[in-house]
């Protein structure tokens, strides 16, 4: 567990948006702060919440209202959808929540500084105002992401709106190496500029769990796009040393090792498509078939609901399936992803795409074959596949045989070899900007100091 070696007496507010891949970077951010000495304040809803006797060194004040069960949340397919039912039901809540946190000020020796939360939260930086709080934001996903959102109305300026399907792999000039394929779809605009007005709102800065090695072009667009808005580039987030207390493991979890540890180094592909994701049976049943066809050892997450919303049982694989991946195929219905990603045998990374995914298999130097489904997975995939060129892009219509080709074009062929050599010399990049003097470091230090300087000024109200 991470001790607090300078104690800096004073407090942030963390409010995590309840989606896993959101949640998770915010709860990592506050390690990272806590570290620097910081005392950490999260407000979290209970959907999806942490266990606090986890996060012994955090405080929590957990959101009791909901507009849904956990289970009812879990089951909804569209992001945007949830996302605006969670924000017209969590404003008053939350601003309940901060006026207990803020009553508290009262009686602690320890101030707060500031609030950071999560863009998505439409509501967060109005209701931090009013308190006459300091607010930051911090962006959960890639960079790329939010250039093209940020974009959009010039880019429906420009034509590319109604897409045209025809010709997919045409160049949107304005954001190269983007190609139409890439842009989100019309019907998610009004959210997105939704989102891109309040991340636009957050004038005191912008933390980004990205490292300047690894989207530094990028990080130059979005300083364009938020001019005079301070960014600070401080990750990988889940490199900070935990405050969490460990999980025992359970048989299932040393079955898994277990097994990983009977295989050839580089020699297995791990494939998980996230928290959210769903697919049909047939795209199941292409997925199960080209694994076994590649011949290649794969640890497979098979998590409830990936397939049309059903529990997980035997009677979902493909007949004779089972049999015939025997020994060479394992699955599982969770795997503790950044321990597999970790595995010497562990040679690639079948992923959604995802950024909290993305810059774990890029931490850990595991190639990947990206699949991406919706939101920023697509742009992901672009900066994976086209940018660093550590990866394969694989199209949402799944056959078998183009799933057992890429596979083994990653697992046994030169072009994988050449993508591990890549992705090697990234990790060693993603490991050292957070040492001494590395990029994400100094970014670390400066954002320790802005926190700071919000305690020897007024307190301003943008």
């Amino acid at each position: 567990m991470e001790k607090q070696e300078n104690k800096l007496c004073c407090r942030v507010v963390l409010f995590p948006h309840p989606y896993i891949g959101h949640t998770t970077p915010m709860l990592n951010l506050g390690n990272a702060l806590y570290s620097k000495g910081f005392s950490i304040i999260i407000i979290q809803t209970t959907l999806n919440s942490s266990n606090s006797r986890t996060f012994p060194n955090f405080t929590f004040h957990y959101i009791e209202e909901a507009p849904l069960s956990s289970e009812a949340f879990a089951s909804l397919l569209d992001p945007w959808e949830t996302i605006a039912l969670l924000n017209t039901s969590f404003s008053g809540p939350f601003r309940d929540s901060l006026f207990k946190v803020s009553e508290d000020d009262s009686n602690e020796k320890e101030p707060i500084s500031c609030l950071i939360s999560d863009p998505l939260w439409d509501f967060a930086g109005r209701v931090a105002d009013e308190f006459n709080l300091p607010r930051l934001a911090l962006r959960t996903g890639g960079l790329l992401a939010f250039v093209v959102y940020d974009a959009l109305p010039l880019l429906r300026q420009k034509g590319y709106f109604p897409l045209q399907e025809n010709d997919p792999e045409a160049p949107v000039l304005e954001i190269p190496p983007l190609k139409v394929k890439d842009l989100p779809s019309e019907a998610s605009h009004v959210a997105l500029a939704a989102v891109i007005k309040e991340a636009k709102s957050y004038h005191l800065g912008f933390i980004s769990n990205t490292f300047k090695e690894l989207e530094g072009s990028f990080l130059d667009q979005f300083s364009r796009s938020l001019p005079c808005i301070p960014i600070y580039p401080i990750g990988p987030l889940h490199k900070y040393s935990s405050t969490c207390t460990d999980r025992k493991l359970n048989e299932d979890h040393s079955s898994m090792i277990n097994w990983l540890n009977t295989q050839a180094p580089n020699s297995v592909l791990y494939v998980s498509f996230g928290t959210i994701a769903a697919i049909n049976k047939e795209q199941f049943a292409e997925i199960a078939w080209g694994l076994a066809k590649s011949k290649q050892p794969f640890l497979w997450v098979v998590r409830s609901k990936l397939v049309d919303g059903a529990i997980v049982n035997d009677d979902i694989y493909p007949e004779d399936f089972l049999q015939t991946i025997s020994g060479r195929g394992y699955i599982v219905t969770w795997a503790p992803q950044r321990e597999v990603l970790a595995h010497p045998s562990v040679g690639g990374f079948w992923s959604h795409c995802g950024w909290n995914s993305t810059i774990e298999s890029i931490c850990e130097g595991v190639p990947m074959i990206c699949l991406p489904f919706f939101g920023d997975q697509k742009m992901n995939t672009l900066h994976v596949s086209d940018v660093l060129r550590v990866g394969l892009r694989l199209e949402k219509e799944l056959e078998r045989q183009e799933i057992e080709c890429a596979i083994r074009r990653l697992m046994v062929e030169e072009e994988g070899e050449e993508m591990r050599e890549r992705i090697a010399a990234l990790k060693e990049k993603a490991h050292s900007c957070l040492m001494e003097g590395g990029s994400s470091f100094k970014a670390m230090d400066q954002l320790t100091d802005h926190i700071l300087s919000f305690l020897c000024a007024e307190k301003p109200r943008r």
